[in-house]
């Protein structure tokens, strides 16, 4: 006997869709999305299938991408030679274990990266989301003291304007008053949160506040260059330096999110090397497989890994995501780093960022816009107010393009193989769109 199908909830109707596929009428009620209100939010707009920096719609309109699937299609969508890559490893191996097992991609991967990042970041845990790498390095910072026979070392200290995540132990290194984790105040551990070095003036304040702080800290947390999801907040070089200098006055560990930042997003492959540091502890995700499969890292330094050798089985970081290391995954991320290898991608971000500043620098006379600011493929127009958010997305989408702005920011962190002509489309939209909405 067939079974009654379950009432589904039905989203709003999306006025950009003429004709609705079957597949997203039946399933839309079902399928809870990420960062929406289910209740007013219209229909998502249904992708039947991705080529370079466009999207297509079931309907057959093509969009240019202006956010590389939330920053990870570095090298574009569909790239032939990572989709070969996963072909190929599906043929012979699509998973095994990592427990007891190893195998030749995870391998290879652990070792191209130890060899891609700088100073003695050698040791490699994989996992599969970005928030849970560093959940995974808090976790090794808080080890790592007790491993060193050191108690009472479990706070971190992290910045306002800061995002990391959204599972429990992220949300409590986040920016408090940024909004989507207010609700859980109690249920998190609380941190402690400051304002970035900016300055020499805050320099000697965090000096001061670590002075007073440093015996529970385990470690200090920051987005290096850019604060992302808090804002598309921009800091300098100096500013990560005065970090580095002061973690070590005050024997605390550093950990750097660069899963936004890291593999050429602001202009060098990862955003530590412009300041010529060494965190003790970096996680990455997003474009470490090109935008093609979940996968993230966290990488330690040896003294960091060194901490948890020993005949004590208690001594061991006793962490094990069940796709650690996915084999399918990790030939996507061998395959993202061959282009990295041999194409000029950091090249490409440098043009980007150039056609950027003269491009969006026009925005600066539109009434209601508060400041622009462009690093790497990164492009931020921030304006007083977005007064329809949900009006916006959908203007974006009639000018051709799929921009998805937050907050009070536009912003555009487009595939770096971007061309010219597409990249001027998006800018194009940006500057029409804003100046519709911002001023009114």
């Amino acid at each position: 006997m067939e079974r009654d199908r379950k009432p589904a909830f039905l989203p709003p109707a999306n006025p950009l869709l003429k004709d609705v596929p079957r597949w997203l009428r039946e399933g839309a009620g079902h399928l809870w999305l990420p960062y929406t209100q289910m209740q007013t939010t219209p229909m998502a707009l249904p992708v039947a299938r991705t080529e370079g920096v466009r999207l297509t719609l079931a309907d057959g309109r093509e969009l240019v991408d202006g956010t590389s699937s939330w920053w990870t299609a570095a090298h574009g969508y569909n790239h032939p030679h990572i989709r070969e890559a996963v072909t190929a490893q599906l043929q012979k191996m699509p998973h095994v274990m990592l427990g007891g097992l190893a195998h030749e991609p995870v391998l290879t991967l652990a070792t191209r990266l130890s060899d891609l990042l700088p100073g003695d970041l050698a040791h490699v845990f994989f996992s599969e989301s970005g928030s849970v790498s560093v959940e995974i390095a808090m976790k090794i910072a808080v080890q790592y003291w007790i491993n060193s026979g050191v108690r009472g070392r479990t706070r971190f200290v992290s910045f306002r304007g800061g995002y990391h995540g959204d599972t429990l132990a992220t949300m409590s290194v986040c920016d408090p008053d940024e909004g989507m984790h207010t609700l859980f105040k109690g249920a998190i551990a609380e941190q402690l949160i400051t304002g970035l070095p900016v300055t020499p003036e805050a320099e000697a304040a965090l000096d001061a506040f670590l002075a007073a702080h440093a015996h529970e800290v385990a470690a200090v947390i920051t987005e290096p260059l850019v604060q992302g999801a808090g804002g598309m907040i921009f800091h300098d070089e100096e500013t990560l330096r005065r970090l580095r200098r002061l973690c070590d006055k005050h024997n605390v560990l550093l950990i750097l999110d660069e899963i936004f930042v890291g593999f050429g997003r602001t202009g060098s492959m990862f955003a530590c090397e412009a300041a010529g540091i060494v965190p003790d502890i970096v996680t990455l995700s997003k474009a470490l497989t090109g935008g093609t499969m979940a996968l993230a890292a966290t990488v330690a330094r040896t003294r960091v890994f060194e901490a948890f050798l020993g005949e004590e089985g208690s001594r061991a970081l006793m962490h094990g995501p069940t796709y650690t290391g996915n084999p399918l995954a990790c030939a996507a991320a061998n395959a993202s780093l061959d282009l990295f290898a041999r194409e000029p991608r950091l090249f490409q971000v440098a043009a980007i960022e150039a056609q950027l500043r003269r491009d969006l620098a026009p925005a600066r006379e539109i009434r209601g816009v508060r400041d622009v600011r462009v690093k790497g493929a990164i492009g931020v127009i921030e304006v007083e107010r977005i007064y329809d958010l949900d009006g916006m997305k959908r203007r974006f989408v009639e000018e051709g393009v799929f921009i998805r702005p937050f907050g009070r920011i536009v912003y555009t962190t487009p595939p770096l193989v971007i061309g010219e002509e597409d990249l001027s489309r998006l800018t194009a939209a940006m500057l029409k769109v804003t100046a519709e909405f911002a001023p009114h």
